[in-house]
């Protein structure tokens, strides 16, 4: 039976997803656990030995540097690839000391003064943002620790030029960004498209990198639709 793999971005758990777990419910579905390895690569080899069988990868953010890694790791197990305000570009100049900055913050004030630096820059740009999402997102960031945000972010600046294995995925795929996206543009989601013709670009309107949690209802609903759409045993309950 195919599983649906929904995996988390930077310092995310299942609260990113928990729209989409309702909106998927009686099929197939995990959350991934992404916070004890060291690369990308670790990631995807990871889920890949705990998950058997083919699976539909969904990835927001650095979750889906993960879902392509797995692509390129076992591209005959990926049947299908959701990629969630994310991009396919390797580090880019300067891009060390600004995570660096980030890590000694996560260390010198607290998870909670990390969310509260971090978050507002993920949410829709010229739009306020929600209290209560913020306040869901802050305690997220609040389940995890300096070390796990060291881990990931240091995976982050080794990730892989993934263009290729963009480029070489044949299977279905579903493209998803927040309009006002500050950190991964419509533009990096265009770009994937146009490596690959099969790909299904939704844009999701007043929300920006937390679209699953800006707009939830939205974001599962395109998710739900696309996966019943993939295949018959996606139907079987688990």
């Amino acid at each position: 039976m195919t599983r649906i793999l929904l995996i988390p971005g930077l310092i995310c758990d299942a609260h990113v997803w928990n729209a989409a777990l309702a909106a998927l419910d009686g099929l197939p579905v995990t959350v991934a656990d992404v916070t004890l390895q060291t690369s990308i690569a670790d990631m995807a080899r990871d889920l890949l030995d705990r998950h058997d069988g083919p699976l539909v990868v969904v990835g927001h953010s650095m979750g889906g540097r993960v879902a392509m890694e797995m692509a390129h790791i076992a591209p005959d197990r990926i049947r299908a690839m959701a990629l969630l305000n994310t991009g396919m570009h390797p580090r880019k100049d300067g891009e060390d000391a600004k995570r660096q900055a980030m890590i000694d913050m996560a260390y010198d004030r607290g998870m909670d003064g990390l969310a509260r630096a971090w978050l507002p820059g993920m949410m829709a740009e010229g739009l306020t943002p929600d209290p209560d999402v913020m306040d869901g997102l802050t305690r997220m960031v609040c389940r995890m620790t300096p070390e796990i945000h060291e881990r990931q972010m240091r995976a982050l600046l080794g990730r892989p030029d993934a263009s290729a294995t963009i480029g070489a995925f044949g299977g279905p795929m579903l493209l998803v960004v927040g309009r006002q996206d500050q950190w991964s543009p419509i533009a990096q989601h265009e770009a994937i498209a146009q490596l690959c013709p099969q790909a299904r670009l939704e844009i999701v309107e007043d929300a920006g990198h937390f679209a699953p949690v800006e707009q939830p209802a939205a974001v599962a609903g395109l998710l739900a639709g696309w996966v019943r759409s993939l295949s018959p045993d996606l139907q079987k309950a688990t």
